[in-house]
């Protein structure tokens, strides 16, 4: 089986300068997160129980991919 190669995260269009302000600074993480819940609530009070169920859908996905990442490495 042949390896793949390493991707920088920094090198990525869309998140690559959150990835480069992640490796100056940790705490970017706990802003990032506290923008997400907060857009998360602002959803849920314009949308309802819809943006919520979207929500739910895509966090499907990214724990599949988190749980792939976890047994690969």
């Amino acid at each position: 089986m042949t390896a793949l190669p390493a991707i920088s995260f920094s090198r990525l269009p869309l998140i690559g300068f959150i990835a480069r302000d992640i490796a100056r600074d940790v705490n970017v993480i706990f802003y990032l997160l506290t923008i997400a819940v907060t857009l998360v609530v602002l959803a849920v009070k314009t949308w309802g129980l819809v943006a919520l169920t979207m929500v739910a859908l895509v966090m499907v996905a990214v724990m599949f991919v988190i749980l792939i990442a976890i047994t690969r490495a």
